[in-house]
């Protein structure tokens, strides 16, 4: 793996799997005098978050959850 001429790097897909890394997900590089390492900062990520708050005010039809379960369920 190569250091782009910006210092980024690529995290593998897998890796980012298994470590639970998604976009817009927090992490900090740990130097300890001989290696670097990549930490994942816990509850940092906001994308959860930013999806509420982008799609919040967005419905056109109000519905009680009653209803919406009932639609959804396909209950007459």
């Amino acid at each position: 793996m190569r250091v782009s001429q910006k210092g980024q790097v690529t995290i593998p897909q897998d890796i980012r799997e298994k470590a639970g890394i998604l976009p817009e997900t927090e992490v900090e590089f740990v130097f300890d005098g001989e290696r670097i390492y990549l930490e994942k900062r816990e509850g940092t990520s906001m994308r959860g978050r930013t999806l509420l708050n982008r799609m919040r005010g967005k419905a056109t039809v109000r519905m009680s959850t009653d209803e919406i379960m009932a639609l959804t369920r396909g209950d007459e």
